[in-house]
């Protein structure tokens, strides 16, 4: 498989241990609603909550490891995740300082200073692709009848330690290396304050559109580098007092998204609805209302930017400009929330009495400017350009003819045939395929079917964009299909 869709894979993987940021966003958001002056001192229940979040939050890196182990094995098997989690062990253990001044023969002081964070989720999803590549090609692997107990799925914990043993004497030598580059990154941005935030958000935004800013955030967000912004914001009280949050500062990698998700996207949403065909304004709502709804109050923005990321990428632009933009306004003006999971009304709520949230509710304000800007742009560039966004230049109305099964195997012949296909996955709204020729892919025929559009990421990593509410049923009925 080529690296970008590969890349496609792990990006989904890696939902599988953020999906456990919300339980500690509403541990944590309730604590601080109970105790918004003592932070726990004073409430019991308070503490208990907040601390029960903060478990999960202090332990990001190895759910990572799990996570992504268990997100990307082939048949989602607990074994794989176990697997994970011994790799894990064995590798930040013999990469802890104690056992690299043993093992070097020098002073604990004198060990380098990147193996203080070595035990990060960087290292963690590192940890879960190989463990979960170790599991797809062993988990069936029977060995002779006198070691017949270790066959199969047995066999992958031990050869996981082994990998373990191997990645770690590697990463002694290459993770100093690496943690200096993602330190100079970091770092560069971090010293550029506001700027830095809005470069962040903009690129942020802008390697979505192929699959890749799950490489960027966690230097940002997590405890790669030391900034770890989500979990320094969402310690709160322990933060500050431990010194890695500062007031007006923790968060700033966060704050400028809840304008964009709350407002920015829900103005775009409404503006393609305005400049859709007459006759596709019934359709066309039903599917911006869903979207910009899923945008505002959880911020899950996909459903929404995927329908026009591909169809008018200027529009895609616009939108990764404007996120930049409200990155570095939130960021210099001081203006501080934080999320558990995205950037939502929930997490905003949540976060309004957190210690570190700092004039929250200017961004209540700054998301109603952003609502104009967003509408203004978006509808002017589509009506300029004559761009075709959703339920422009085609007819929504028109009846896709016969049962789903018949659409899937249309959507078979399109893309070459069963021969030419050799995975097939989905998100939200389209469908990701793994094929063996990206040419022999008939396009106006996928399109006729009605998707929106064909995107060829390689030679063999595809996507096709087939709508919100339809694309997980075409790719079940098409992965039925492939079966037989």
């Amino acid at each position: 498989m080529d690296i970008l869709g590969y890349m496609q894979k792990v990006g989904k993987a890696l939902m599988v241990p953020v999906a456990t940021l919300p339980a500690a966003a509403i541990l944590m958001g309730v604590g601080y609603w109970l105790d918004p002056t003592g932070w726990g001192s004073n409430s019991v229940l308070a503490a208990f909550l907040i601390k029960s979040g903060g478990a999960i939050i202090d332990n990001m890196a190895v759910l990572f490891a799990v996570g992504v182990a268990f997100g990307l094995s082939k048949d989602k098997d607990g074994s794989a995740a176990l697997s994970g989690f011994v790799m894990w062990l064995v590798v930040t253990t013999l990469l802890s300082k104690g056992v690299i001044a043993q093992l070097q023969g020098i002073p604990v002081e004198n060990v380098n200073m990147a193996f203080d964070k070595v035990a990060n989720q960087f290292v963690g999803i590192v940890v879960g692709i190989i463990s979960a590549e170790i599991y797809n090609r062993t988990s069936h692997i029977e060995l002779p009848k006198a070691l017949a107990f270790f066959s199969g799925k047995r066999l992958v914990p031990i050869l996981t330690s082994i990998a373990g043993m191997i990645l770690a004497f590697v990463l002694m030598a290459v993770w100093p290396v690496v943690f200096s580059g993602l330190l100079t990154l970091g770092t560069a941005l971090q010293d550029m304050g506001a700027v830095g935030a809005g470069l962040f958000g903009f690129f942020n935004r802008l390697m979505l559109s192929i699959g890749m800013h799950h490489a960027l955030y966690p230097v940002f967000w997590f405890d790669v580098v030391g900034i770890n912004d989500i979990p320094n914001f969402l310690g709160g009280a322990q933060s500050i007092a431990n010194g890695t949050a500062t007031p007006g500062v923790t968060g700033m990698y966060q704050a400028g998204f809840f304008p964009i998700m709350m407002f920015g996207l829900p103005a775009a949403a409404l503006a393609i609805y305005h400049s859709a065909d007459k006759k596709n304004k019934t359709k066309v709502f039903s599917v911006m209302i869903a979207a910009a709804a899923a945008s505002f109050f959880t911020g899950i923005t996909e459903p929404l930017e995927f329908s026009f990321m591909f169809l008018a990428p200027v529009l895609f632009f616009i939108h990764a400009v404007l996120t930049g933009l409200s990155l570095f306004i939130s960021a210099h003006m001081g203006w501080m929330s934080g999320f558990g999971f995205s950037a939502g009304f929930v997490d905003f709520v949540l976060g309004t009495q957190n210690p570190l949230a700092t004039q929250w509710y200017m961004l209540i304000a700054q998301g109603l400017v952003f609502f104009v800007l967003y509408y203004v742009l978006f509808r002017f560039a589509i009506k300029k350009f004559n761009l075709k966004t959703l339920g422009r230049g085609e007819d929504l109305n028109k009846e896709d003819g016969g049962s789903i099964e018949d659409l899937a195997d249309n959507y078979i012949k399109a893309l070459g045939g069963n021969d030419n296909l050799v995975e097939i996955d989905n998100c939200i709204t389209r469908l990701r395929l793994t094929v063996k020729s990206s040419k022999a892919i008939d396009e106006d025929a996928v399109k006729a079917l009605g998707a929106t559009a064909v995107v060829k990421l390689s030679e063999t990593a595809v996507q096709v964009i087939v709508g919100i509410g339809k694309v997980d049923k075409v790719a079940a009925a098409m992965k039925v299909q492939f079966n037989k």
